[in-house]
């Protein structure tokens, strides 16, 4: 977040100190002037002039939110570029004008003293308006980039805040800034973060199919740079530098920050200009006597003004949904009152007419792929169901509980870009995986059995040196069936139980399994006390190893597990709440990541054709979670969580975050279907 403060904080404090200069210099100017019954007609400027800033970010944000997935991205793209030469433009602008612009306003202002109040307002108007569109604009490019809005606005709340106080104490001369210095060195640091915003627009527009080369890279570092840690954040959050870029995104880089920055040292050398000639104001005509309008009606004016254009342009921009299109749902009819969709994104009402709780999807009939779906629509109600719509084919699927699947008449629409489906997953097709999967698990409590029984031994016969190495090594056997924990029932707990929630904790009676024995092999228990406790551990291996194959495993669960076992090493492992005296949570979670990476092998059938960039993607992040635990590896010594390095930390978290965020698609990638 913090990170994508940055440029927005400096942008909030460049062009809030330029707004802020121009109304100071129109305060002062009539002030001097004895006009002080003017100001009002000044701040009025300013509000319009914000009130149409704040506008023209609403709506950008709102229609572009409306858009398909591809419009988007073109739309933000088009729009970063168009805000690169603002900012440009607003450089270099502002270096050559910083030291004439008091004189020039001035002279604006005692012109506009004599022409009349709305003058005046149109002078401030426009003096500050330009800054805060240039503002809007610039927040809403740094937010898509950052694809959060809560680091960008911060920034720019703490910039024009300071700009505001800087402001205050030039008018005040309290406070001396040489503008010229300031604007130069704030100037040359906004030209380099255009130039990341230049090349995040330009992958915008590849993503949009406007430009091509959206898979000529440049450079592919994902694999050996850190996409979690504190550098690659910052380049990317501040200078949007990312660990891929394409040949298009980094020429344009290179080109604009080598033509601009040159330019800018360059300096435009005109003469200072000369301050202009105060003109003494005219004295204002009597006014006539006339009824008084009340004074909040001109502020409340602009600002509404505004807002209702804005909120027309939005209502008008956003695509009408078809609610008024009502589709009706039975175990015998489905899809009734559905006719061809404008594509773009579509709201359909779904009743159910029948008398069984129905399963309803909206379909590709030829790929039976799905676009959109309610699961348990009751009889006689009616739950709205919102898709995007393109070019393609399309028909409902009604599956009604205990009944067959009904489909409607299918129906063409054309036009509208393109929106990808999920192919949807039967049980027959997580068949095979569950198979392949429920062998592993098969072969790895055989594994764990012998491995136990070798652990009792070494205890009974007062090896507690060996037993130690022996436990982790069963351990991790353990704890690479992450996938399985939901079939083991109550053996789960007896072999890998914790002490939190028992009455007496770690000398709970009911204490058992694994982190009972490593409680005692690190706490000084002898050989007599872990007996019992060793030889039950064997006792209940064996007995889930025996149980297992009978043992209902739901195919279901295969998906879900594809993440649910890194989350638990994030919330248990990497912060050290399960140990007890070993200090081998890394170890534990080297096991975590090899049963994740099992599972995703079994699934990589099914996961390929679904999302052919996802599995890469995720290789990517487990090599780098991977590299991360291996360095915290030394042959037999594991480096426990608390004494990792705060950085170090730090990073393997962000990698197995960001390993987590990769892998949350895949239970809704896979997940079981009766559209299937």
């Amino acid at each position: 977040m913090w990170d994508d403060a940055f440029p927005s904080f400096l942008i909030g404090l460049r062009e809030g100190l330029e707004a802020g200069l121009i109304v100071s210099i129109l305060i002062a100017t009539l002030v001097r002037a004895d006009a002080r019954a003017r100001l009002p007609q000044v701040w009025t400027g300013v509000l319009a002039a914000v009130a149409v800033a704040m506008s023209f970010g609403a709506v950008l944000t709102f229609t572009a939110a409306s858009m398909p997935q591809t419009a988007q991205e073109a739309f933000g793209g088009t729009l970063s570029v168009i805000a690169v030469a603002f900012v440009t433009a607003m450089v270099f602008w502002m270096r050559r004008s910083a030291r004439g612009l008091s004189g020039e306003l001035k002279e604006k202002v005692t012109g506009a003293l004599a022409m009349g109040s709305g003058v005046l307002i149109l002078t401030s108007f426009l003096a500050v308006g330009r800054e805060g569109l240039e503002t809007a604009l610039f927040l809403w490019t740094t937010a898509q980039a950052a694809g959060e809005s809560a680091g960008p606005l911060t920034g720019a709340a703490v910039g024009l805040v300071l700009a505001t106080a800087l402001c205050w104490g030039l008018y005040r001369r309290v406070l001396k800034i040489n503008l010229t210095k300031f604007f130069t060195a704030t100037g040359a640091v906004l030209i380099v973060i255009a130039a990341g915003v230049l090349g995040y627009g330009l992958r915008d527009l590849q993503e949009g199919g406007v430009l091509p080369g959206k898979t000529a890279y440049a450079f592919d570092l994902a694999n050996s740079v850190d996409a979690g840690s504190w550098y690659s954040t910052l380049l990317q959050g501040v200078l949007n530098l990312t660990p891929t870029m394409t040949w298009l995104q980094v020429v344009a880089y290179v080109a604009y920050l080598a033509v601009v920055m040159t330019l800018f040292v360059r300096g435009v050398r005109t003469a200072t200009p000369k301050p202009a000639r105060e003109r003494p104001a005219r004295e204002p005509k009597a006014d006539r006597p006339a009824r008084r309008r009340p004074v909040w009606v001109l502020p409340a004016a602009v600002v509404a003004v505004p807002a209702v254009i804005a909120g027309l342009v939005v209502a008008l921009a956003r695509p009408k949904p078809a609610g008024d299109q009502t589709v009706a749902v039975s175990e015998t009819e489905c899809g009734k009152g559905f006719t061809a969709p404008k594509p773009g994104r579509q709201t359909f009402q779904m009743r159910n007419t029948g008398g069984k709780t129905s399963e309803v999807y909206l379909v590709d009939p030829s790929t039976n792929a799905v676009y959109g779906e309610i699961e348990g629509l009751a009889p006689g109600t009616t739950r709205d169901l919102v898709a995007t719509v393109a070019g393609g084919t399309y028909a409902w699927r009604c599956v009604p509980t205990g009944g067959k699947a009904v489909t409607s008449k299918s129906v063409s629409v054309s036009g509208g870009g393109a929106v990808k489906p999920v192919v949807p997953v039967s049980e027959q097709d997580l068949a095979a995986p569950l198979k392949a999967y429920k062998t592993y698990v098969g072969q790895g409590l055989a594994t764990l059995v012998a491995q136990t029984r070798t652990l009792a031994d070494d205890i009974s016969g007062n090896h507690l040196d060996r037993a130690r190495t022996d436990w982790l090594t069963a351990h991790r056997t353990y704890s690479s069936l992450g996938a399985a924990y939901g079939t083991f029932e109550d053996f789960d707990k007896k072999i890998n139980g914790r002490a939190d929630g028992l009455p007496d904790g770690d000398q709970d009676k009911d204490f058992s399994g694994f982190h009972r024995i490593e409680y005692g092999l690190w706490h000084g228990q002898s050989a007599k006390d872990l007996t019992g406790p060793a030889q039950q551990l064997t006792t209940d291996a064996d007995g889930l190893r025996k149980a297992f194959p009978s043992q209902d495993f739901d195919p279901g669960d295969l998906p879900l597990r594809a993440h649910e076992i890194l989350e638990n090493t994030l919330q248990f492992e990497l912060t050290g709440d399960t140990d007890e005296g070993s200090g081998t949570n890394l170890a534990t979670a080297d096991a975590n990541l090899a049963g994740t990476r099992e599972l995703l092998t079994v699934l990589k059938p099914l996961l390929t054709p679904r999302a052919p960039k996802l599995l890469p993607t995720v290789d990517a992040d487990i090599a780098r979670v991977q590299k991360l635990l291996d360095a915290a590896h030394d042959g037999d010594h594991w480096t426990p969580v608390d004494k990792l390095d705060a950085t170090d930390r730090q990073r393997l978290n962000g990698a197995t975050g960001q390993l987590l965020e990769d892998l949350s698609v895949v239970p809704d990638l896979l997940e079981i279907r009766k559209s299937a």
